[in-house]
Order: C-alpha cells, then structure tokens, then sequence
C-alpha cells in the first residue's frame, strides 16, 4: 500500500468499542499497518509493521530523537513474537515482560517524522520470544535496529 492510504484512515479500522482508547493522546503515535495481534489473535507469520513517530513536533536534539525512538522500539516489538500463538496479551493468560533490549542506530533521523517499523520474530519457545526490528524512514533508508528478548509465560490459574 502507499504510504499515505497505510497512515490516514486509522481511526476507521476499529471498531467503536475500540476507537476511544486507540485515538486517545500518547507521546507516540503508531499505526499497523495491519490489524495489531491484540486486535485479531488469530494464528499468523510472526511479522509486523508498524508506522511510528512522536506525537508533536521534537526540537533538534539528535540525542532526543534517539531516546524517543528507543521508547517507541519497546512498545510492538514483543507483541510480535506472540503472533504464531494465537495469543494476545489482552487476554491475560500471558505474563509478558521484556528481558534484554538492545538497539543499534545507522543514520540520523527525527523521530518526529513517520518511520516504518518493521518486526519479525525468529523464535519463540521455553516461555521466551526474540523479536527484531527495523526503523526505516520515508526514504526507505535504515536508521535503526532493535532486537529484544522477552519473557511469554502463560499464566496457570490452579484452583
């Protein structure tokens, strides 16, 4: 899809029991592509991608724009990993934590300006998922790399 027609109609895409608390103000704002894991946790390929950017328009401070972007690799990045099970962390028969985040960054950017955040999970087993993560900017150019280790426990309920 162009990029315009993957960003503008948003809101439409979720139902009205949704729309409130997905269109509420955060300090990020980000738009799948496709519907989120959380939305529809029907089984799938264990692949996302995710538009982000600041909410607001960022002052020119590189090493602002590095540590937006870094708090913004942290918040689909894990969900990934939980797409092939079918699962979704709303439900809550998941304890989800991350373990270890580590990020890499290639080319200067603002993180004020869309970024296309794509994410693959390459496995996950013995209760752990590992996910990585490329920012590309509207250019096509990338400008960051995340990769992150999580904890995905189910929650045994005895009794």
């Amino acid at each position: 899809l162009p990029f315009q027609e993957q960003i503008a109609p948003y809101a439409d895409r979720f139902g009205p029991d949704f729309r409130d608390w997905i269109m509420r103000e955060r300090p990020i704002d980000s738009r799948p592509t496709a519907l989120p894991g959380w939305l529809d946790s029907s089984p799938r390929s264990p692949e996302q991608n995710v538009w982000v950017k600041a909410n607001g328009v960022l002052p020119d401070d590189p090493m602002l724009h590095t540590c937006v972007i870094t708090y913004a690799s942290d918040l689909t990045l894990l969900d990934t990993a939980m797409l092939p099970h079918g699962a979704s962390y709303l439900e809550g028969r998941f304890q989800i934590a991350s373990l270890d985040h580590a990020m890499w960054f290639h080319h200067e950017f603002r993180a004020d300006e869309w970024l296309l955040y794509h994410q693959k999970s390459s496995v996950a087993s013995g209760a752990r998922g590992l996910a990585s993560g490329k920012f590309f900017n509207t250019d096509g150019v990338l400008v960051a790399t995340a990769i992150q280790q999580g904890l995905m426990r189910p929650i045994n309920s005895f009794g």
